[in-house]
């Protein structure tokens, strides 16, 4: 569970906070109450850009179509009426 921690707070028990962090999850970390950064588990922070990465597969495999990026740029102005300025 997240939990807030106010900056002097973090500073003062950093060794708490970072306890905290690996072994109940993402802790934020409050600078004159707004939320300004939150510290995850090195694991965590791996399984994050993991799962951040589209790769070819995941692409393709995605609903929605990603036609645009398909067509070169002279079939769109053409598709378009624009005239080729070739």
């Amino acid at each position: 569970m997240d939990r807030e921690w106010q900056v002097q707070e973090a500073k003062a028990k950093f060794s708490e906070l970072l306890e905290t962090s690996r072994t109940a999850g993402p802790q934020v970390v409050t600078k004159r109450g707004v939320k300004t950064a939150v510290l995850v588990s090195f694991e965590e922070w791996e399984r994050m850009k993991r799962s951040s990465r589209t790769g070819l597969q995941d692409l393709l495999l995605s609903p929605e179509a990603r036609t645009e990026s398909l067509t070169p740029l002279s079939e769109k102005r053409r598709s378009s009426g624009t005239a080729d300025p070739d």
